[in-house]
């Protein structure tokens, strides 16, 4: 299977990931998860805003993908796109949890 389409599932699932360091190390209750996100701080307040923008970047990209996939654009190009949009999402959450949004 190409790239391309292995790099949705990762887009996908940042998302989880970023969830599940600003839940990581405290009780959460999830009976109240807006209340338990309100009250965080630090790192994981960052994590959980990091999570929001992975599932805003998420639609975009899958449609971007669909497209070019429908337009047949070559493979290679589809996966060096697909790469670099991947590295970009991973290193866009790391250094924001990491307070290094600029």
């Amino acid at each position: 299977m190409p790239f391309v389409l292995w790099s949705l599932l990762l887009v996908a699932v940042l998302p989880l990931i970023w969830a599940g360091v600003s839940k990581a190390g405290v009780k959460y209750d999830n009976h109240k998860p807006r209340e338990e996100a309100a009250r965080a701080s630090g790192y994981r307040l960052r994590a959980g805003w990091a999570q929001q923008n992975a599932w805003e970047a998420l639609p975009t990209y899958l449609a971007a993908v669909v497209a070019a996939w429908l337009m047949k654009v070559p493979l290679p190009e589809m996966n060096a796109a697909a790469a670099v949009f991947a590295l970009a999402r991973v290193a866009h959450g790391l250094l924001y949890v990491a307070d290094q949004a600029s």
